[in-house]
């Protein structure tokens, strides 16, 4: 069974959601690419509720970017969208 579902929106971004909430995840749209921050600064931006499920949240962002022909970039960099504020 699935932890996450992913939901493009329109403002380049990607919802997703979990049992313990929603965040959302960069998803510009020139080239479709997800943006997932490295597992270490993923820690420090990510929701309480998801802090320790970036395993699975990597593995299935991997599949739905190969079903959905998108890149996937992991950057330490890349922002995470917490109740429409970013960091």
């Amino acid at each position: 069974m699935k932890e996450f579902t992913f939901q493009p929106r329109w403002k380049e971004e990607l919802v997703v959601t979990g049992n313990g909430g929603e965040f959302i995840l960069e998803l510009p749209m020139g080239v479709l690419t997800a943006y997932l921050p490295t597992e270490s600064t993923w820690k420090t931006k990510s929701p309480e509720w998801a802090k320790n499920l970036y395993s699975e949240l990597e593995k299935e962002l991997r599949l739905w970017c190969v079903e959905n022909k998108a890149n996937l970039i992991i950057d330490e960099t890349a922002g995470v969208g917490i109740n429409d504020k970013w960091s």
